[in-house]
């Protein structure tokens, strides 16, 4: 048997992948897989100002990184921050309840989940569009002067 022979098909699905691993390879199928977490919009990457960690006081952006009437997904700290009207700033995780996905995107008004497109408002990360039945968990930010930090 010739060592070609035992290399992987390139196209390993991951339901495939998952089966011959087992639960132990679970992050590495995920990755070999790709994820779901999309990070390729503009308002999920990350700001220059953001720092790395999730710890509380961490700084995640300056106030003029987040539109007013929108707002910045942070995913290394599962944090959306929204500034609903001038001055006003909210945060929430970035966990859909529906099925635990992650929140990648805000555009006119709405925090959108990729998995199956629920949507949340920007002030209060309430329910505007299903299928997800409850809204965003608030989150903790402290804004003082231009910085916004985790509380």
């Amino acid at each position: 048997m010739s060592s070609e022979s035992l290399q992987p098909a390139p196209a390993l699905c991951r339901r495939t992948v998952l089966a011959a691993l087992g639960g132990a390879g679970l992050a590495a199928a995920l990755t070999a897989c790709g994820g779901s977490d999309d990070t390729s919009s503009d308002s999920s990457s990350n700001s220059s100002a953001a720092s790395t960690g999730s710890a509380g006081g961490a700084a995640l952006a300056k106030t003029t990184d987040i539109p007013e009437g929108g707002g910045k997904v942070f995913a290394d700290q599962s944090v959306v921050v929204t500034q609903p009207t001038a001055g006003e700033f909210k945060a929430f995780s970035t966990v859909c309840p529906h099925q635990k996905q992650r929140v990648n995107s805000v555009d006119n008004g709405v925090i959108t989940c990729p998995a199956h497109g629920s949507q949340f408002g920007v002030a209060d990360g309430a329910v505007k569009k299903g299928p997800a039945t409850s809204g965003l968990t608030p989150a903790e930010i402290k804004v003082s002067g231009d910085s916004i930090t985790l509380a």
